[in-house]
């Protein structure tokens, strides 16, 4: 959001405008004028000093500007209450997530009366440990347990707590799969990790490349993080990466020396919006992976579906785009872009063909997860093209399918008749969400290579 001048725009007819009311309100947006333009959480007071309302922001001066303009008066929202803001005030974080967290603990403690949103915390997210269990998990979660969980929350956004999750991730590797894994079940170091574990954001305790007292140690660390302690935590790793240097455990000490970087440089690893997942999900994940199980007579409940589809204007700068679903949500780190090189004119079949190609070439030939289903956009012509691929690299296929937008058809290999779903399944609608994303992903990045172009 753009720097905003909170008196710009602000006349007489306010609601603030009478008397004391009106001074107050112009108060606060003078000392509004003067926040920082950093992360952080602000809070507005009535006339008694009482906070009212609080937000997390990724630019304080900004967002919190942003009450103070005319919009604010027409914004439903807002309208009503914004009349009573008389002060102003704010707690600067060290980073985006950091906000997310601060901004929680605060609206829980003070319970301002406009938070709204927050009154039912049966209905919001909570972020969840599953401390019952031998490697505990981490979920959000709008339905937590009575017992055998640390709860942080409720917070206000699903889609920033679960940026904020995904951060964090990157740090503390923890697992956030549903498994029920027992560290004295030796049959576990046979199990294939998921591709969290290749790409190193899980320790991958389901292949027992962890013990339970090393995973546990990294909970705790996370949890420090949590409770807004992040001070200790980094004099404890300093600690501990001396005392592993000092013991010559120089692979230790490199460890947590890298861990040390990530929090003290978490203000610099993009904006969470870079992994908000949508927050009006308009169908359950887990019900939509569970449906895909049993239309597609699968063995095991997938969890990580890939989506291609392909853009192209006029002939032009053909692109396709691949996202990633992991357990029915998008996973932003495994989106990729391609620009088709081979292909000439508007052949989506032999477009399909490329990319397919390009992408399982790489991970079988760098022995890598394979996604548990692939979708492709289209009908019976793209899929086939989409297998034409691996029998020419002589590779193994994962499950492969494509859905074509007219009729909702699902086409699967080696089936004449296309599979007809209800329009409301969970299974569909999942399948939807994927093709759907593929398609905005493949659109955004034609137009980035369109402006380019004509820029150039």
């Amino acid at each position: 959001m753009p720097d905003t001048d909170p008196d710009a725009n602000n006349d007489s007819s306010h609601p603030g405008s009478d008397g004391a009311g009106e001074f107050g309100f112009r108060r606060a947006a003078a000392k509004v004028r003067e926040f920082p333009q950093e992360p952080g959480v602000y809070l507005f007071k009535d006339s008694s000093g009482r906070v009212i309302y609080i937000g997390k922001a990724k630019n304080l001066r900004s967002r919190a500007g942003s009450y103070f303009l005319k919009a604010a008066e027409q914004e439903q929202r807002t309208a009503s209450w914004i009349h009573e803001i008389c002060d102003a005030d704010f707690l600067q974080c060290e980073s985006e997530v950091d906000a997310v967290l601060a901004e929680s603990r605060l609206i829980k403690d003070i319970q301002p009366k406009h938070n709204k949103e927050l009154k039912d915390d049966k209905s919001f997210p909570y972020l969840q440990i599953t401390t019952h269990e031998d490697f505990p998990r981490i979920e959000v979660t709008r339905e937590p347990r009575d017992r055998g969980v640390k709860l942080y929350g409720p917070f206000a956004s699903a889609g920033s707590l679960r940026g904020a999750v995904q951060v964090l991730q990157r740090i503390f590797k923890f697992r956030t799969c549903s498994l029920d894994i027992d560290e004295k079940d030796e049959r576990w170091r046979w199990f294939r990790p998921c591709l969290l574990a290749s790409i190193q954001q899980c320790t991958a305790p389901c292949n027992l490349r962890v013990s339970k007292a090393e995973y546990r140690r990294d909970i705790k660390k996370l949890q420090l993080f949590l409770d807004g302690k992040r001070d200790t935590l980094l004099r404890d790793l300093h600690h501990e990466m001396e005392e592993a240097s000092k013991s010559l455990r120089f692979e230790d000490a490199g460890k947590i020396r890298d861990e040390i970087k990530m929090l003290e440089s978490l203000n610099e690893r993009g904006d969470i919006d870079t992994h908000v997942q949508p927050e009006v999900f308009y169908v359950d994940p887990q019900k939509g992976l569970s449906g895909l199980r049993k239309v597609l007579k699968l063995g095991e409940t997938p969890r990580t579906i890939e989506g291609v589809d392909i853009a192209h204007l006029g002939g032009g700068e053909t692109v396709a785009s691949l996202v990633q679903f992991l357990d029915g949500l998008p996973f932003k780190p495994g989106y990729r872009r391609y620009r088709i090189r081979d292909v000439e004119g508007i052949d989506d079949f032999r477009s399909i063909h490329e990319v397919v190609a390009r992408r399982f070439k790489r991970l079988y030939d760098e022995q890598q997860v394979y996604p548990d289903i692939l979708l492709i956009d289209g009908g019976k012509g793209q899929l086939n093209a989409a297998m034409a691929a691996f029998k020419e690299l002589e590779i193994p296929a994962p499950t492969v399918l494509s859905l074509a937008k007219r009729d909702e058809e699902i086409f699967l290999p080696g089936k004449s008749e296309p599979l007809r779903l209800s329009r409301h399944a969970f299974a569909l609608r999942l399948l939807q969400y994927v093709r759907d994303e593929a398609h905005r992903f493949a659109q955004h990045y034609h137009h980035i290579l369109r402006r380019k172009s004509q820029f150039d």
